[in-house]
């Protein structure tokens, strides 16, 4: 069983927002002739690292709910120049957008285990997948999908 990484997604409005943020990303390291992987650097390396590494994926919250994920394909420990430990948790980069899910602010990270992490939304509702993304929030605090 699989397990996931639970993460904010600062600077996000939308799902869109983060899909055009990571194509961005990944494009502009192909310019500068690096691998184009999407890697999210975090302050601490996850103490069950080798469990996100066998399937897991990174939910990110966006605007209060989970909204869409990343599959975590590596877990890299490393020191900056500083001499502080950090990690790269390295995406697969395809954002899915899921069955959204509200969530508070928090610091950090979380866990989420296989059994309580929102199925992708085609798989929930593969009509409403098709919906903006704004039409799908209001329905959703609405208590309509």
């Amino acid at each position: 069983m699989s397990l996931h990484l639970i993460k904010l997604a600062v600077g996000a409005e939308s799902v869109q927002d983060m899909t055009d943020w990571v194509k961005q990303r990944l494009k502009e390291k192909k310019r500068k002739g690096q691998k184009p992987e999407h890697i999210h650097t975090t302050r601490m390396v996850p103490k069950r690292a080798d469990e996100l590494k066998e399937g897991g994926s990174l939910y990110w919250v966006i605007k209060g709910q989970v909204s869409c994920r990343e599959r975590i394909l590596d877990i890299r420990p490393f020191v900056d120049k500083e001499g502080i430990g950090r990690c790269r948790i390295v995406l697969d980069g395809k954002v899915v957008p899921v069955e959204p899910r509200p969530y508070r602010a928090f610091q950090g990270w979380r866990y989420y285990p296989e059994k309580d992490a929102p199925k992708d939304l085609t798989r929930a509702a593969p009509g409403v997948a098709k919906m903006p993304e704004q039409l799908r929030r209001e329905l959703r605090e609405l208590g309509l999908i």
